[in-house]
């Protein structure tokens, strides 16, 4: 693995300078304490049953055995625990504690009836043991009368499709709207006019899993009116507030603790079921309850990445300029519309004439939501893919054809900087891309078969409010307080490092508390790629403020301390904020078997200032092997007769492995553009955007035939080869 930085920015004490994690030690000897780790005086534990069916209403439900099961102190069901999740469902959801919301639309409970796919919560049971708790739920007598259910997003659109709610299959938005999302800018019919040359295709992504490493718990305990709920959230003050609203509390009634999690990518945004149905538990039983999901349950209960139909119709002259872009869409929502269904990537490109309409759809399958850049690498994928096509068709190389069309600044569109010509470039050097590049596509002979594909992005790294508390002691020592918990990318260890830098200070006379939300400010959570960026600028504010006490008080005496806060609200004065990157890959196609190998990845990125390179080269690393693993391998797969999960788990959802991943070469063109903290910008989610369109175009280079669905399976390539 090889890193490297090309620096156009002044160096720093602190800052640039690679770091290890400040809380290292705690991970890698096993002392560090996750949610599972926990453990209160008199503690349950709890157990859910799950529907086995896709689509079914409850009948009858019994649970008298069960409650009669020595051990067992606690059951809830529909019928007696009806707690709205309100970040569950977009639609009915969220606002339901607004009157003029009160007669929302899809509502989404803990517990639902009827139920809408395979692994949906029917009961839960709390008892003094988990084997107790599991023989529990086998005493639950459920009858079920079996609906109609529809898998694929598209066909559930056509109007003899089984209904998932009696509205349709069209997911309503916040608003109750049934209605499509819809861009258009230009005129398209004009666009295809001017146009020489129209193309149109059909892409495919599948379903797949975020496959964070830790499974969904949470462990939940009441004192009177008050609840402290430790769960593995990707923002402790967003799942405070979530919570509080949906069990109608205040949100200082609820303390939410996440000191160490294992990951989440996107998977534990906002509060979960997992927290509610716990907090239900421990309210009836009296006691502390931990529910904790198995890898299975976690696979088939709790969303991952929405499944897209992309259709694109495309003009462009003859000299390569697009005219008109259009695409409609379809996104598997599941059947609750728990995130947005966007389909992103055409805004890459400085066409005039554009209309894109995606249909958020619901089906009987696992809940889709946010996936690391939730909206960014299906669409990259669908239209880098378009466009690579055309490219050939047009005897271009596809770099010359980016380069002539992508988004630029404008007089009307300011960017704070623009380095993706830069990225490109650079990428090409490193890469050696016209000697790598098939220019006739599938040319080699012999059943092995190399070729190279490319894409690039640019991709939000826009400002925002978050707070930060900073203090200093007699013993010049610090304290940082910041409400963000790590998911991986060392967000602890970044926001000590700004602390440290701004201060003046080495490293370690900065300690640094999070993850309690008793202890530590608001935080905008770590989802979106805002923590480095919003929290990150909260620190630089907050010790601005302690630096000028300092200077107006001079240091504490012994005993004594200062303390300064900020909850900026920074702006970019009008100006596009984003980071861009360009990626290239080779792979290695044996037509004989269908395999697909990655040979060579190159990833050039500009994400600002690099706060920790040694992090920063690691995440994109790592988003990038999430994506390879998208184009290649990952896809949960449905029986279309029964509606059951057939693909569940790391072994059959086939993630990549250090056997499908070659030698990442990593490098940044550093920048700062004046915002941020210290012209900090995106990094953790820029990774994984590109990736599957690299590999797929690639592939097709590699081949001669556009592969056109996710995964590129063996099946798939021998199916185009055939």
């Amino acid at each position: 693995m090889s890193e490297q930085v090309n620096q156009a920015v002044e160096p720093l004490a602190t800052i640039g300078n690679a770091t290890p994690r400040i809380d290292a030690v705690e991970r890698v000897t096993g002392t560090a304490r996750y949610t599972r780790d926990q453990r209160l005086p008199g503690m349950l534990y709890a157990r859910i049953l799950r529907s086995r069916l896709p689509h079914a209403r409850i009948v009858r439900i019994d649970t008298s055995r069960a409650e009669q099961l020595a051990g067992v102190v606690s059951v809830i069901t529909h019928e007696n625990a009806q707690v709205v999740w309100g970040a569950g469902s977009v639609s009915g959801g969220r606002q339901y504690n607004d009157p003029v919301k009160e007669a929302t639309l899809h509502r989404r409970y803990i517990f639902n009836n009827p139920v809408r796919f395979v692994g949906e919560p029917i009961a839960a049971v709390a008892a003094t043991d988990r084997h107790i708790a599991e023989q529990a739920l086998s005493l639950i007598e459920v009858e079920y009368e079996a609906l109609p259910f529809v898998l694929d997003p598209e066909a559930a659109l056509q109007e003899s499709a089984a209904k998932v709610w009696p509205e349709g299959n069209l997911a309503p938005d916040a608003g109750n709207r049934f209605q499509p999302m819809v861009t258009r800018r230009g005129e398209i019919d004009a666009g295809f006019a001017q146009a020489d040359r129209v193309f149109e295709d059909r892409y495919s992504t599948a379903f797949i899993h975020n496959a964070q490493m830790e499974p969904r718990c949470a462990l939940a305990h009441w004192e009177g009116d008050r609840l402290t709920l430790y769960s593995p959230t990707q923002g402790i003050s967003n799942c405070r507030h979530d919570t509080a609203r949906d069990l109608g509390l205040a949100d200082h009634q609820v303390r939410v603790v996440c000191q160490y999690m294992g990951g989440g990518f996107g998977n534990k945004n906002q509060n979960q079921d997992t927290d509610l149905i716990a907090a239900t538990l421990s309210r009836r039983s009296s006691a502390p309850v931990m529910v904790e999901y198995s890898r299975k349950e976690d696979w088939v209960r709790v969303h991952g990445r929405w499944p897209t139909v992309q259709y694109y119709k495309i003009g462009v002259t003859n000299e390569g300029t697009v005219t008109a872009m259009q695409m409609n869409a379809y996104s598997g929502m599941g059947p609750y519309r728990k995130n947005s269904g966007g389909i992103s990537g055409m805004d890459g490109y400085a066409c005039e004439n554009l209309e894109r309409v995606i249909y958020p759809v619901y089906t009987n399958r696992t809940v889709s939501g946010n996936f690391r850049a939730p909206s960014e690498p299906h669409g990259h994928f669908g239209i880098e893919s378009m466009m690579d096509e055309i490219a050939y068709q047009l005897g271009l190389d596809p770099v010359e054809f980016t380069l002539r069309n992508m988004r630029r600044p404008t007089e009307a569109s300011p960017f704070t900087n623009y380095s993706l010509d830069q990225c490109i470039a650079r990428g090409v050097e490193l890469f050696d891309w016209p000697n790598r590049r098939r220019t006739s596509p599938g040319s080699d002979n012999g059943p092995l078969k190399r070729g190279a594909g490319f894409s690039f992005m640019m991709f939000r790294a826009g400002v925002g409010s978050s707070s930060a508390i900073v203090r200093v002691d007699g013993d010049q020592s610090y304290t940082l307080y910041v409400g963000v918990t790590d998911i991986g990318p060392g967000a602890k260890t970044t926001m000590g490092m700004i602390a440290a830098e701004e201060l003046g200070v080495p490293l370690s006379r900065v300690e640094v508390v999070s993850g309690d939300t008793d202890r530590c400010p608001y935080s905008v959570g770590e989802s979106g790629s805002r923590t480095t960026i919003m929290t990150g600028y909260a620190v630089v504010e907050a010790c601005r403020d302690l630096k000028r006490q300092v200077a107006q008080k001079g240091f504490p005496s012994t005993g004594e301390v200062l303390i300064a806060s900020a909850t900026p609200t920074p702006t970019t004065d009008g100006k596009i904020r984003n980071c861009f990157a360009a990626h290239f890959c080779e792979v290695e196609v044996d037509t004989r078997l269908g395999t697909s190998q990655v040979t060579k990845y190159v990833a050039v990125h500009e994400s600002g200032r690099l706060i920790n390179p040694q992090t920063a080269r690691d995440q994109i690393r790592g988003a990038t092997i999430q994506g390879i693993g998208q184009a290649l391998h990952e896809n949960t797969l449905y029986d279309s007769n029964t509606g059951q999960p057939l693909t569940s788990g790391y072994y059959s959802g086939r993630l990549a492995t250090h056997l499908d991943v070659p030698d990442i070469e990593v490098e940044f063109i550093e920048v700062d553009d004046g915002y941020g903290p210290f012209g900090a910008k995106t990094a953790g989610e820029a990774g994984i955007i590109l990736s599957p369109a690299a590999v797929a175009n690639a592939v097709s280079n590699a081949i001669g035939r556009r592969m056109k669905d996710l995964p590129i399976t063996r099946n798939r390539v021998l199916e185009v080869l055939s």
